[in-house]
């Protein structure tokens, strides 16, 4: 396979991971967030959070650069199940908890109003992105070796057995397990960025977690960064022509995929063979650089992988130049050097 280990390893930093400037944007969005929400709550005279937890991607750190701004941010708000009340000491439905959290964190401030959404209460910004906060609820069970609790999501379908800090902690765990837990995040990211690279795709591809989770499965390690994403490819590719079904990482009896045909794991699947398809002159004995790159550009439907290859070209076509100068320049300074030397010239 010929090398392009540099180049991809060059586009991740470069075009898929989330810059440190749109990092810091969005945690500072977060924080603002949950001192409205504070705030708002306060006012209303309805209970405060017992604390927020950052998840989903934000959480595990496999978000990518978007052309569209389209992020998807998730902050969890927990309560103590014993606040959650109504007016007349009633418990809080679900959708009460949603509704409550919305009402407080909408300070009239949005052009467009925060909403209720099936799990979440969805915040929405002007640059594309938005904010999701799922609820949740802590529930204490006195045992005879004290208090203990577990958590619950106000979901569509009423309180459901819950906590989002399972996800990024299983996550870490496989990151630990692994080979090598960093390389494995950047090829989650490059998954992620290629499942999202054409934006007809998006309605109908396999969601980021579940792509997360199959990389799990199927991550192949390898020195070379290019052969590590080429073999992870095709692993999860054999994986899903075996088996469409995902089972959901911490929630027992529960599937991320609908049934054992399933249309999101199947597109990713059929996307997979194409760009596998796409990477095969790589294997040719007469495969060039040249060829190599556009076989990537390609796969992610980008110019990155060429374009890098003419600032190649244009470098090592300056690069005599540069050293024709700096030999004048030593010659220049070597005859200086010799002029005062001797007591000649302005330097006597």
């Amino acid at each position: 396979m010929f090398d392009c280990s540099k180049d991809v390893r060059a586009y991740h930093d470069q075009d898929v991971t989330l810059p440190q400037t749109e990092q810091d944007k969005m945690r500072n969005r977060r924080d603002a967030n949950r001192t409205r929400l504070r705030n708002g709550l306060q006012k209303a005279d309805k209970p405060g959070p017992l604390e927020f937890v950052k998840q989903g991607s934000y959480a595990m750190k496999t978000m990518v650069r978007d052309p569209d701004n389209d992020y998807d941010i998730d902050d969890g708000v927990y309560f103590a199940k014993e606040e959650l009340v109504g007016e007349r000491g009633a418990e809080m439905t679900s959708l009460q908890a949603r509704s409550m959290v919305r009402d407080a964190v909408d300070d009239g401030k949005f052009k467009r109003a925060p909403e209720v959404r099936s799990n979440c209460v969805r915040i929405f910004y002007e640059a594309g992105y938005h904010v999701d906060l799922p609820v949740y609820r802590r529930v204490t069970t006195s045992t005879i070796f004290g208090d203990v609790y577990h958590y619950e999501l106000a979901a569509s379908s009423g309180w459901k057995r819950s906590d989002a800090r399972d996800v990024s902690a299983w996550y870490e765990a496989e990151r630990s397990n692994s080979s090598d837990g960093r390389q494995l995040r950047r090829i989650n990211r490059d998954l992620k960025k290629f499942a999202r690279s054409r934006f007809s795709w998006r309605s109908s591809i396999l969601s980021g977690f579940g792509i997360t989770v199959v990389l799990t499965e199927r991550y192949q390690y390898s020195t070379r960064e290019d052969k590590s994403l080429y073999d992870t490819m095709v692993s999860i590719r054999n994986r899903l022509n075996w088996n469409l079904e995902i089972a959901h990482p911490v929630t027992p009896e529960s599937y991320i995929t609908n049934g054992n045909d399933d249309a999101r794991a199947r597109f990713f699947r059929d996307k997979l063979t194409d760009a596998i398809d796409m990477l095969a002159p790589l294997f040719d004995t007469d495969c060039t650089r040249e060829k190599a790159l556009k076989c990537w550009d390609k796969v992610f439907a980008t110019t990155f992988f060429s374009e890098r290859l003419e600032e190649e070209k244009r470098a090592n076509a300056f690069a005599p130049a540069i050293i024709g100068s700096a030999a004048l320049l030593g010659q220049a300074a070597a005859a200086a050097a010799a002029v005062s030397s001797a007591g000649g010239g302005r330097h006597a």
